[in-house]
């Protein structure tokens, strides 16, 4: 895995940080530890999923629905972020 360089400088975490270790339990079938890992890995991966049905096939509304996607997996990053912060300090 690929050390996170903000974790190894800063010495905080990122907002990405847990998401190559959640890809990874989600490929051996771990679902539910991947949730918890990094919660955002199902709506990147729907986000992901679109754009590339998105590239050879054009929906009446793709933009809109690509910024809808972009914006709920930024709010779901950040949250998940903030929570982990939250936590990490208490």
């Amino acid at each position: 895995m690929f050390p996170c360089l903000n974790k190894t400088v800063l010495g905080i975490d990122c907002t990405g940080c847990g998401g190559q270790r959640a890809a990874l339990l989600l490929f051996q079938g771990e679902f539910q530890e991947a949730f918890f890992m990094y919660p955002a890995i199902y709506s990147l991966g729907v986000l992901m999923v679109f754009l590339l049905i998105n590239l050879f096939i054009r929906f009446k509304y793709d933009f809109q629905i690509k910024m809808g996607l972009i914006i709920f997996n930024a709010v779901v990053i950040a949250g998940a972020y903030i929570f982990k912060m939250i936590h990490i300090f208490n």
